[in-house]
């Protein structure tokens, strides 16, 4: 049998990645687009599907020039969804960003079920898929209609490509409203609302769904019997990467995935109890990839940090000896920044964001920018119960002022780093490949040389006050 090698797309919130694979699990090649907004007919803020899909062929088209390709599998945000009938795309998925006006949002949320059923926290704008489709709804003047399927973001692409519709239970157990987690089964807000029958027929995430479309083929030299996979949740495939280290797999362990979004998935000894997480604070449940509930925490680290950072990098190697020694200036100085600069969301969701103090220079505020993540990130890993093992992947991995003064933050948990680029598009890989072993080993991060003791409890006291 031919070796042939893989590819990974990942469309997240702010970047499109794909990755190329070796049938080893060789990262061979990455190519990285940021994300736009489109402004609709309709409306309403949308995703650059049209950006996307000429980016994507490029990249494609690199990669038949490259390796002999044969299987793709698609990663994605969970907040969106693509309506199709007959004749393609009915719009463009509308951006989970965009506000939904009050009296629209209010009459959705009189229709939504108990956290405890759902394990869907009520989310701002259009972070609950449900909302989302109300919206629409409410723009068209009805429901949506019988002839058109509902796709998860993840499988609309993949749909792109291969032309099956399909949706999984990563995309649906994503703070949707539109399934219940324990049992596994539509809600019976998206049973009511026609939602369920119009979802696409539910497949395994590393199911096989069929052959590229030929006008894929003719567009990128692809071969024509490439085979397109399912797909799921970007979160879930950073969560099935982690179970691939032994320092993980089959233990008690949280994995925090960094991006636009913070997300912590706990794999708990016992079954998750959705009664014990809060759904105030933004705990939810997600669902893996084999169905099981994993208790979760979030907020919106990445967007956060670009707003306090101005637009700089806190994770640039080359920085991260200058941060580290400007930790004990920002401690001295009691500097320090209170949540929340992304309102709704995160453990602190009413909290009016806001600096004490004034940092020394430049590099003091970096330092106490990333002193913040680490905070709200330790508030959101107690909420879920994290404990044992931490492992932090994704984007900000590499910032060691975040990554230690976390590992600081709990000294009881042994914390750990992944080195690799493509932890998500490598869980994605995983689905088709299991046994390959992860692309770089882990690291143990050894906690900061202060005492954030006091740091934490001050800043604590002072998120309250702004909740």
């Amino acid at each position: 049998m031919r070796e042939r090698a893989a590819i990974v797309l990942d469309v997240g919130k702010t970047l499109s990645k794909l990755t190329l694979w070796s049938h080893r699990g060789q990262s061979l090649d990455r190519w990285v687009r940021p994300n736009e907004r489109i402004e609709t007919d309709a409306g309403y803020r949308g995703l650059d599907v049209v950006g996307v899909e000429g980016w994507l062929a490029g990249a494609l088209s690199h990669c038949a020039r490259i390796a002999e390709v044969g299987a793709i599998i698609c990663v994605a945000h969970g907040a969106a969804a693509a309506l199709l009938d007959e004749r393609g795309l009915l719009q463009a998925p509308l951006d989970y960003e965009q506000p939904i006006p009050d009296a629209v949002r209010q009459a959705y949320d009189a229709q939504r079920e108990p956290f405890a059923l759902t394990g869907s926290p009520a989310l701002p704008h259009g972070l609950n898929l449900g909302a989302q489709l109300h919206y629409l709804e409410s723009l068209q003047g009805g429901p949506v209609s019988p002839a058109v399927s509902i796709l998860p973001w993840a499988q609309y692409w993949s749909w792109v490509l291969c032309g099956v519709a399909s949706a999984d239970v990563t995309n649906l157990g994503c703070h949707t409203d539109l399934w219940y987690p324990l049992s596994g089964t539509p809600s019976k807000l998206s049973i009511e609302r026609g939602w369920a029958a119009r979802i696409a027929p539910l497949a395994p995430s590393g199911a096989a769904l069929g052959p590229l479309r030929q006008r894929w083929v003719e567009r990128t030299g692809l071969a024509s019997d490439v085979t397109v996979h399912c797909g799921l949740h970007d979160s879930n495939a950073a969560l099935l990467a982690a179970r691939a280290y032994p320092e993980i797999t089959g233990q008690e362990a949280t994995v925090l995935s960094t991006g636009t979004w913070f997300v912590a998935m706990r794999t708990p000894a016992v079954p998750a109890d959705i009664a014990s997480l809060s759904e105030t604070r933004d705990c939810l449940v997600n669902v893996d990839a084999f169905g099981k509930p994993v208790p979760s925490a979030r907020f919106m680290g990445g967007r956060e940090v670009e707003i306090l950072a101005a637009g700089q990098r806190i994770d640039a190697p080359e920085d991260q000896p200058d941060l580290l020694r400007c930790v004990a200036c920002v401690l001295a100085r009691g500097t320090m920044v209170l949540p929340t600069f992304t309102p709704g969301s995160g453990p602190y969701p009413q909290g009016n964001g806001r600096w004490i103090g004034t940092p020394g220079n430049e590099a003091e505020r970096l330092a106490a920018v990333c002193l913040y993540a680490a905070l709200v990130a330790d508030a959101s890993l107690e909420l879920i119960g994290a404990r044992d093992r931490l492992l932090i992947e994704g984007r900000f991995a590499q910032c060691e002022v975040f990554t230690r003064a976390l590992a600081s933050l709990r000294p009881a948990t042994a914390v750990y780093v992944a080195h690799s680029e493509g932890d998500a598009s490598f869980g994605a890989l995983r689905l088709l490949r299991p046994d390959i072993p992860p692309p770089s080993s882990l690291t143990r991060v050894e906690p900061l040389s202060e005492d954030l003791g006091e740091y934490r409890r001050r800043w604590r006291q002072e998120a309250v006050r702004v909740a």
